[in-house]
């Protein structure tokens, strides 16, 4: 399948997504390039069917597991 230009244009546009968690509406690009990927901290998708959190919940969660790992 050969995609144009547009094609590939349309793709790679952020989507706009309402956070699992509090409901605030942010943007998640999967090009590679989503403000995520610049989070010194990696957690795993989620695995119950949800979507991606916003920065705040993402950082709050990161917190959380962080804590429960240095006990």
């Amino acid at each position: 399948m050969d995609l144009s230009s547009t094609d590939r244009s349309e793709q790679a546009s952020p989507r706009r997504l309402a956070c699992t968690a509090c409901g605030s509406e942010f943007s998640c690009s999967l090009t590679g390039s989503c403000w995520c990927s610049d989070e010194s901290f990696r957690l795993p998708m989620p695995s119950d069917g949800g979507d991606c959190l916003c920065p705040a919940c993402l950082r709050k969660l990161a917190e959380q597991q962080a804590a429960v790992s240095d006990t």
